[in-house]
């Protein structure tokens, strides 16, 4: 059995990264979305260096909903 999936938005920096790292340390594979690429990174290689696994989506919110409104 794999191990679980979470998507975390704001996963770059304060609470969001708080979560991320926290379940990264109980097992969980992690999408991590949030605007900056570079922030995303530096958490990536953070929960890598533990033994996790985490893939990062750079996103900002605005650019998605620009197209409906």
């Amino acid at each position: 059995m794999s191990a679980p999936l979470a998507l975390v938005t704001g996963g770059s920096q304060g609470i969001g990264e708080a979560i991320a790292l926290r379940l990264a340390r109980s097992g969980y594979r992690l999408a991590l979305l949030a605007r900056q690429e570079h922030a995303l990174s530096r958490v990536r290689h953070e929960i890598a260096a533990h033994g996790g696994t985490a893939e990062i989506f750079p996103w900002f919110i605005h650019n998605a909903l620009v197209h409906y409104l």
